[in-house]
């Protein structure tokens, strides 16, 4: 009898998702609006990873100065504590987003910033994903951010590794994916940053995953709002790289949309199951009439 499969599908806005395997349950956090309580990222609660509960907002916002947007959370626990890396822009543009950190004792938080820029010397910098070499014990920061210097221009993906508190980092960054495809181009013509650019390519949304003795960094291509966008991925043997992308001239090889179904996936994490094995794929999507994800 042939073995059939459904995604789980979460019905509400709740873009750029992450799910953590806490003690307890698995906890998810999102780019959502806030809730009741005036917290950004929304927390759900799941001990099967169909069935969610809504709790309350993770992080306590930022007062000095407020913050305007607040942009795609990732968790990982250390010694018992809770971190999380978001992006904030404390002005009305989002081209001023930075990296940030925040701590709590529990994985439902909520979680207090930690007052300074994670990455001080970085420009535009959006989507952190922490990760715990399992070789070594290392923490390394993927994420996504701005080359101008040189083509292609656009929005690629770098890392650095993390200090042992997880607040700074102790390397400087170093590219690993960039931008290439005609599937990645986020804009023609963009007016952006105070001039026009011809070709604006991104990838963004780095999540990496380490597998029978490799490392494999998942990825969004284009445009978040087009229909091309999807997932692609590269291979290293190393977190610091280089990092192969051999597949990513040819498309999304992961993720794609499927024409008045499913528009735009992207925006991966992945988690371990509950039997302890089994790795899955967390994801947001438009749905067909474009109007959540």
């Amino acid at each position: 009898m042939p073995i059939t499969y459904r995604n789980p599908v979460y019905p509400h806005d709740y873009a750029d998702p992450f799910v953590l395997k806490g003690p307890d349950a698995y906890y998810a956090y999102g780019t959502a609006l806030p809730g009741p309580d005036g917290r950004p990222f929304p927390v759900l609660r799941s001990t099967d990873l169909v069935n969610w509960e809504r709790l309350g907002g993770a992080l306590e916002p930022l007062k000095d100065p407020p913050a305007h947007s607040y942009w795609a959370p990732e968790a990982i626990e250390k010694d018992g504590r809770y971190y999380l890396f978001y992006s904030a822009s404390t002005s009305q543009s989002d081209e001023h987003h930075r990296l940030r950190v925040a701590i709590a004792d529990h994985p439902a938080g909520p979680f207090k910033d930690s007052g300074r820029l994670l990455l001080p010397d970085a420009g535009f910098s959006i989507d952190a994903s922490p990760f715990k070499d399992p070789k070594t014990g290392k923490h390394y920061l993927f994420f996504a951010t701005d080359y101008e210097a040189e083509e292609p221009h656009g929005t690629g993906l770098a890392v650095v590794e993390l200090a042992d508190d997880l607040m700074s980092a102790v390397t400087k960054p170093k590219p690993v994916v960039r931008a290439v495809a005609d599937w990645q181009i986020y804009e023609r013509n963009r007016d952006y940053k105070g001039r026009v650019w011809t070709k604006w390519h991104c990838v963004e949304g780095p999540s990496a995953a380490y597998h029978d003795g490799r490392y494999y960094l998942f990825y969004s291509g284009g445009a978040w709002h087009g229909t091309q966008y999807g997932v692609g991925f590269a291979v290293a043997d190393h977190p610091l790289g280089p990092w192969a992308d051999d597949f990513g001239l040819h498309g999304p090889y992961v993720l794609k949309g499927i024409p008045e179904k499913v528009v735009g996936p992207g925006h991966n994490s992945t988690v371990v199951g509950p039997d302890g094995r089994t790795l899955y794929m967390v994801y947001h999507a438009w749905d067909a009439a474009h109007t959540a994800r």
